[in-house]
């Protein structure tokens, strides 16, 4: 269904965002597919230096910033922070992803916008939560090592960061989370408040997981590689055909299916096989059975037969491949931008649906000042003062 055909549930709710490359563009990014008008504010001439990214940056800008609207303005003259004020002064929530000190040496520090706005939402998105490392500067990479997070991903001795920007949209993410539950307090009692996330934190969390299984086995997490698997038949399998598929059996009665499907009769006889564990411990003996096996079939048709038989399973993909993922695109979960040159292409959308509703593209990505006049003309400026800031540089688009 289409958003338009109802009212978003953040319909009415405006945030005014001062941030860069993914994690804060993200949260922007979350609240504004779900309604929310998200105003990015953007320094003139040049705009936000993320849509200037190359190599692995490069679609950073894409991604993270539809519908959005940009307001391009020159925040080292009084006229330019005037007129950011004014739009403050509007504002439910304001964001930020910068380095620590800079929003309150801009002016626009928690204190300096809740005397603008009392009951303002402000989310400051960092490297670290208060503590010894808060001065430190934080990239998702810095994280993913201080964690443990590259260490889990990586072979022994090879810490691996993960292939995509994890900690950076996670940490939007829970911003998003804590704005929306901030939101929800001021509606019972009338107070806005300061809510802070770390990237480090953020890892941390997702690491949870190895360091309780250090608590309760004794024993610490070995590399994702090298880890004792918690299943037998757990791992990617070469076919006929040059090709790879993964294939996981993780319980007793998928087991069964598996030994069903791929004609392993005598093995799903086995009674030193029927329980997880035993066939964990018997890994040696079943692996080079299941890869010789499935070394004889075509991909196609080893992912037939497990989708027939219910197993868990995947094609080793790329993600250009997504592009034309027929359930991505089927089931409405591709959104559609226009770029500047007019080409239509597709990315993910946000992946939720609230009473079958899915949020796509309201707004496509803006270029840089694209809603500036608009947004003045709303703050009460009068056309030829627009103008006026307009020629003196103060403001673009």
């Amino acid at each position: 269904m289409s958003s338009a055909n109802k009212t978003l549930p953040l319909a009415g709710i405006r945030v005014i965002e001062f941030v860069h490359m993914v994690m804060g563009p993200t949260c922007g990014l979350v609240l504004a597919d779900l309604g929310a008008e998200v105003i990015k504010v953007e320094p003139t001439p040049d705009g936000d230096n993320t849509r200037r990214l190359m190599g692995s940056g490069a679609g950073y800008w894409l991604t993270y910033n539809r519908n959005k609207k940009s307001f391009a303005v020159n925040m080292k003259t009084e006229a330019g922070m005037a007129a950011v004020r004014k739009l403050i002064a509007s504002a439910d929530v304001v964001t930020e992803n910068f380095r620590p000190g800079a929003m309150d040496k801009l002016g626009l520090g928690y204190e300096q916008v809740k005397a603008i706005r009392p009951d303002i939402i402000y989310s400051s998105m960092k490297g670290f939560l208060p503590g010894p490392y808060e001065q430190r500067t934080a990239l998702d990479e810095v994280v993913q090592m201080m964690t443990g997070l590259a260490y889990m991903t990586g072979p022994v001795g090879r810490p691996l960061r993960a292939g995509a920007s994890v900690n950076d949209v996670m940490g939007g993410m829970f911003s998003a989370i804590s704005i929306l539950a901030a939101l929800h307090q001021r509606n019972a009692t009338g107070q806005g408040q300061f809510v802070q996330t770390g990237l480090f934190e953020n890892s941390a969390f997702l690491v949870a997981q190895h360091m309780m299984q250090h608590v309760v086995t004794g024993q610490p997490a070995a590399p994702m590689p090298s880890r004792i698997s918690a299943w037998a038949i757990y791992d990617v399998f070469t076919t006929a055909d040059d090709e790879q598929v993964f294939l996981g059996v993780v319980s007793d009665s998928q087991w069964q299916s598996f030994c069903e499907a791929f004609d392993f009769a005598e093995l799903g006889r086995d009674p030193g096989l029927l329980k997880n564990n035993q066939r964990v411990q018997a890994r040696g003996q079943l692996m080079p059975q299941v890869s010789e096996r499935l070394a004889g079939m075509r991909k196609a048709e080893v992912m037939a037969r497990c989708e027939r038989a219910g197993l868990p399973f995947s094609p080793i993909q790329r993600p250009q491949d997504l592009v034309d993922d027929p359930h991505l695109n089927a089931s409405g979960g591709m959104a559609e931008l226009t770029l500047a040159e007019a080409e239509t292409v597709k990315v993910p959308m946000l992946p939720v649906e609230m009473d079958g509703q899915r949020f796509g593209t309201r707004l496509n990505v803006p270029a840089l000042g694209s809603h500036s006049t608009e947004l003045l003309d709303q703050l009460g400026y009068a056309a030829a003062e627009i103008e006026a800031l307009r020629a003196a540089g103060v403001v673009s688009g």
